[in-house]
């Protein structure tokens, strides 16, 4: 695993001064609002009279407790933000309606190492697939007191085992970098936030559909409030990506939150950010050392933000289903790249390209949700042209389709359309298929099993090429203002 350097690097003088940045100028209007609406605040006392008492509401924990030999200090502030299950805290039809049954598991759904900028300007986002390889350091089971020497788990494995204290001790050591303060948001707080900023704007260019979670959303913009927000984080049976999609979702989501947060006016406004704050707090799990001051300073230095402000990565994988004895498949990290990535959030170093990517040229192929050569086809001519059969399976076996390459004679009166018959079970595979015979009737036909059958009607004029989505690159930094909605 990496490890931090034994001492920071050297800052540059000019970095500890944020002066007026050509690169800011276009933000002279805001940045006078803001100067304004702070000074007053500031002069009468307003704003930290509305935010004071608001971390009362705060459960506290102690995830520095006893700790030695920590990672050195670097620049700017890391906070370890971990969701938790906490369905037992939620109403019964809030349960019901978001596929939140079952008993809560404790432990940690999602782990993200949060890095704030000395200067103030970027927040890095890096997520901990929750299935990482760790190597847990030794320490007291919580639950039964029993003690335990080093030994490979889980990364969410620390939380079950060692609560909070746990959780930091291992991140720490996985990653070299030194974590200030701990938030522990679950399913009620972060609902409940999701609300109090008036829903959040999420874009998606396929269908996005999970049995586990309810989630069902049409290609095209959607207004989430906080239950299906949750919803949306939460799905992981969407696509082959599962835990790599999720993550790519989560980090999109927040993309969207800053962009609803520094547009919407919550930070301009001391009693909506008191409104939104409380929602936010009343359910979470924080240190000691993140209270008033800490939120007033960040609301503050927050408000010239924007979707821009922020970048997002996954740390790099190297081995998405390493084996380990008792333990099962794991996540084992690229270790060079990840030093990479830890050693940046350690100097402060910005970990997204500045530069916008090339315009994507638009594709003329048809993008289908099953990948072609997934697809088994048996072909039929459902016509009186000799040889069409032949061609209809070299067609769609070259646009990567899985056919018999035996084509047969459909018995009967000449088909006027044509038709792929396919068995319930593998609706996505027939929709697949279908798209690549333009005007093709879709026909269900229990017991007709994974092979797809097409009859070829008088209608049919050709094979269109089809193929998957293009996968997002998931361990690649991508800035906040580059997964919003457009």
């Amino acid at each position: 695993m990496p490890t931090p350097p034994r001492t920071p690097r050297p800052r540059p003088a000019a970095r500890r001064v944020p002066a007026r940045r050509p690169r800011r100028r276009p933000r002279w209007g805001m940045r006078m609002a803001t100067a304004l609406s702070v000074t007053v605040l500031a002069a009468g006392g307003i704003g930290h009279a509305l935010v004071t008492g608001l971390d009362t509401g705060l459960t506290r924990v102690d995830p520095f407790k006893d700790m030695k030999n920590r990672p050195l200090a670097g620049h700017g502030m890391n906070v370890l933000v971990v969701g938790t299950d906490g369905r037992d805290r939620i109403t019964p039809e809030e349960r019901a309606k978001y596929r939140l049954g079952g008993a809560p598991c404790n432990c940690t759904d999602t782990v993200m190492l949060v890095h704030i900028s000395e200067d103030r300007d970027r927040a890095s986002v890096v997520s901990l697939p929750r299935d990482s390889y760790a190597e847990m350091p030794e320490h007291t089971d919580l639950t039964s007191g029993e003690k335990h020497q080093a030994h490979p788990v889980k990364l969410n494995a620390a939380y079950a085992e060692g609560g909070p204290a746990l959780t930091v001790r291992t991140v720490e050591s996985m990653t070299g970098v030194k974590i200030d303060h701990y938030l522990e948001v679950d399913f009620t707080s972060f609902m409940r936030t999701v609300d109090a900023v008036g829903g959040v704007r999420i874009c998606t260019t396929k269908p996005l559909k999970d049995a586990y979670t309810g989630l069902d959303l049409a290609p095209g913009t959607h207004e989430l409030d906080g239950g299906r927000a949750l919803q949306y984080v939460r799905s992981r049976h969407i696509d082959g990506a599962a835990d790599i999609g999720r993550m790519q979702r989560q980090q999109k989501f927040l993309a969207a939150l800053v962009e609803r947060v520094t547009s919407g006016g919550v930070l301009f406004n001391p009693v909506r950010f008191r409104a939104v704050a409380t929602s936010m707090l009343s359910s979470v799990r924080a240190d000691e050392g993140f209270g008033t001051d800490q939120m007033l300073s960040l609301s503050k230095a927050m408000r010239g933000f924007t979707p821009a402000s922020s970048e997002f990565v996954s740390v790099p994988v190297g081995d998405m289903s390493f084996p380990v004895k008792g333990i099962g498949s794991t996540v084992k990290w690229d270790a060079a790249k990840a030093q990479r990535l830890f050693q940046a959030l350690r100097e402060d170093r910005p970990i997204a390209s500045a530069q916008p990517p090339a315009p994507a040229k638009a594709p003329k192929d048809v993008v289908v949700d099953v990948a072609p050569d997934t697809v088994r086809v048996q072909v039929y001519n459902g016509t009186r042209t000799s040889g069409l059969g032949r061609k209809a399976d070299d067609a769609l076996r070259a646009t990567g389709f899985a056919t018999t390459g035996a084509p047969r004679t459909a018995a009967g009166a000449e088909r006027a359309r044509t038709v792929v018959e396919y068995d319930p079970r593998w609706d996505r595979s027939a929709k697949s298929l279908a798209a690549a015979l333009p005007g093709a009737e879709l026909k269900a036909v229990a017991g007709r099993g994974g092979t797809l059958r097409v009859v070829l009607g008088a209608d049919y004029k050709g094979v269109r090429a089809v193929r998957t989505e293009e996968p997002e690159k998931p361990f690649e930094p991508v800035r906040g203002d580059r997964v919003v909605c457009p």
